[in-house]
């Protein structure tokens, strides 16, 4: 994702791959726990062959979709959760998406790409400087 060269050119695979790749991710994301977008962007690129902007697009619905399953499937502990810190939270998320789009659609598809690579390297980063200070 950091390499230059502009956007790829899109190659989309097949239904059978492309729900290989579905199934990997859902079964990963749900293991982990977490939204998966950090892995469903690069796989919709690099596996499926979707152009960032198209991969990006994507990778929202799919989020979506993951977030309400496992949403439903833990509906019983929605007692326990603190909506006073949820609501606003979830409301600057949806702001901040939208000036994240409007953003976007002023940067070319390269500079969005590194930008994603570089993000996600530092969370791995983060990541891991917790992990190793919890051992």
């Amino acid at each position: 994702m950091l390499r230059s060269g502009g956007e790829p050119v899109e190659r989309v695979r097949g239904p059978g791959a492309t729900a290989g790749t579905g199934a990997g991710l859902g079964a990963l994301t749900g293991v982990l726990g977490v939204g998966g977008g950090f892995l469903v962007v690069p796989a919709l690129t690099r596996t499926i062959g979707l152009g960032m902007r198209a991969a990006v697009g994507t990778g929202l619905l799919v989020i979506t979709v993951n977030s309400i399953a496992a949403l439903a499937t833990r509906s019983g502990t929605a007692h326990g959760l603190e909506w006073g810190l949820i609501a606003p939270f979830a409301g600057a998320a949806v702001l901040g998406a939208w000036d994240g789009k409007r953003l976007a659609d002023r940067v070319g598809s390269g500079a969005l790409r590194k930008a994603f690579a570089w993000s996600l390297a530092a969370v791995a980063a983060v990541m891991a400087a917790d992990a190793v200070g919890a051992l």
